[in-house]
C-alpha cells in the first residue's frame, strides 16, 4: 500500500527543513515522518517519499550495523550515533535519525534501510515539510559554569523533546520545558496550524522517596487502542497517564506502576500483541530488556510509597544490549542492539517468540 501525500491537506510546502540536530522520529499520517530538533527546540514533519512495496513478514537483519553506517557515510564508526528508529507504516523500510561527527561540527542525517538492508540518506533539500516550534522549551542561552542552577537549565535544552507519538490527528510530545513544573507533555494537532495544549507532569518517584516533577519522560508508547500511554523516566520509575486526561488539565499527576530500580536509564518502550494479548517490552542502559503484560499495568494501584512492592510484575528478557525498538510488520519486533564488543546490530524477533 502507498499513497501519495496530499501536501496542501497536510500543511507542507516544498523546500529545505534546515534541522541542527536529529532525535527522536515518529511517523504520522500517509508516511509523514516527525523528526525532533532539541537545538531548536522544533518538531519537523517531512514527506520521505517513501513508495517503495512492502515485503510481507520479512525480517531485517543488519549486522555490525554501525560500522556500515560509517562506511557509507565515510568517517570513523566513533562518529556516528543513532538517535532514533522508526519503521516506515508502509514499506517496511527502517529509518534513522543520525548525528555524524560531535560537537557544534556534527550533522544531522535520516538515514532510510530497505528491506533488503542496503543504506540509503533520506534528502533534506527541496522536500515537502512544515515545522512546529516548542514555545516552552527550556532557554538554550540559560547556563553558566558559575551558576548550577542555570546550568541545568541549559542541560535540560537536551532534553526539550525526549520522544514522540502520533494519535488520532495529534502529535505528543513529552519532554522538558521552562516552566515551574519541568516535566511536561504537548498535544500538538497536524497539521501544525496552533492549538498546542501542554500539561506538566508529576509523578511518584519510588527509588527517591517523593514526588517529583522536575525529570522529563524519558520514553513513552500508546497502547490499549491508545487509550493510554505508559512513560518511563530516569532511576527508573513506569509511569500511566490517561491519554482522555492528557490536555485537559494544566498538571497532570500519573499513577506509578512499577519500579525498575534506581541508576538506570531507560531507553525504549514497545507495545506489542502475542496471543491475543497485549505486552510492552522497556529496553535500559543498565537492566536487562522487560516485558510487562498491558492487563497488569492497567489493574496495578498507585505506587505512594518507598517500601511498596516494585508493582508490576516483570520478566527479564534475554535479549542483550537492547536499544532502540520498532514493530515490523506486525510479525516482528526489530531491535537495535550492542554485543560485548560495543557493535551494533540490527534484528528482528518474531513476536511469537517474545
Amino acid at each position: 500500500m502507498s499513497v501519495a501525500v496530499d501536501t496542501g491537506k497536510h500543511g507542507l510546502t516544498v523546500g529545505r527543513p534546515g534541522l541542527k540536530s536529529a532525535g527522536p522520529l515518529a511517523f504520522g499520517p500517509n508516511g509523514i515522518l516527525f523528526v525532533a530538533d532539541n537545538v531548536q527546540a522544533t518538531v519537523f514533519a517531512i514527506d520521505v517519499d517513501d513508495t517503495d512495496a512492502a515485503v510481507e513478514a520479512e525480517p531485517i537483519n543488519v549486522e555490525n550495523l554501525d560500522t556500515r553506517l560509517a562506511v557509507y557515510l565515510g568517517c570513523a564508526r566513533e562518529d556516528v550515533a543513532i538517535k532514533d528508529m522508526a519503521v516506515h507504516p508502509w514499506s517496511q523500510n527502517v529509518y534513522l535519525s543520525v548525528m555524524r561527527g560531535s560537537g557544534d561540527a556534527a550533522i544531522p542525517l535520516i538515514v532510510k534501510i530497505g528491506v533488503d538492508g542496503t543504506l540509503a540518506e533520506t534528502p533534506l533539500e527541496d522536500v515537502p515539510f512544515s515545522r512546529t516550534t516548542i514555545m516552552n522549551a527550556p532557554n538554550p542561552d540559560a547556563g553558566a559554569d558559575d551558576d548550577p542552577v542555570r546550568a541545568a537549565r541549559n542541560r535540560e535544552r537536551n532534553v526539550a523533546i525526549t520522544d514522540l507519538a502520533y494519535v488520532d490527528g495529534v502529535l505528543l510530545v513529552a519532554g522538558a520545558s521552562n516552566e515551574e513544573f519541568v516535566s511536561n507533555l504537548r498535544r500538538i494537532p497536524f497539521p501544525f496550524d496552533g492549538g498546542v495544549e501542554s500539561s506538566s507532569l508529576e509523578i511518584y518517584h519510588v527509588s527517591h522517596s517523593r514526588y517529583e516533577t522536575h525529570a522529563p519522560i524519558r520514553t513513552f508508547m500508546p497502547y490499549g487502542g491508545n487509550s493510554s500511554i505508559l512513560a518511563s523516566y530516569t532511576c527508573t520509575p513506569v509511569v500511566h497517564f490517561s491519554l482522555s486526561d492528557i490536555g485537559s488539565a494544566s498538571q497532570l499527576k500519573g499513577r506509578t506502576v512499577a519500579e525498575l530500580g534506581s541508576g538506570n536509564t531507560p531507553v525504549d518502550i514497545l507495545s506489542y500483541k502475542r496471543d491475543g494479548q497485549e505486552f510492552l517490552l522497556v529496553s535500559n542502559t543498565k537492566h536487562p530488556l522487560m516485558k510487562l503484560a498491558c492487563r497488569d499495568v492497567d489493574r496495578q494501584e498507585g505506587l505512594t510509597q518507598p517500601k511498596q512492592p516494585r508493582g508490576v510484575p516483570r520478566e527479564e528478557l534475554p535479549h542483550q544490549g537492547v536499544s532502540h525498538m520498532a514493530n515490523l510488520n506486525a510479525s516482528y519486533v526489530l531491535m537495535m542492539q550492542q554485543d560485548e564488543a560495543a557493535n551494533v546490530h540490527l534484528r528482528s524477533y518474531s513476536s511469537a517468540s517474545l
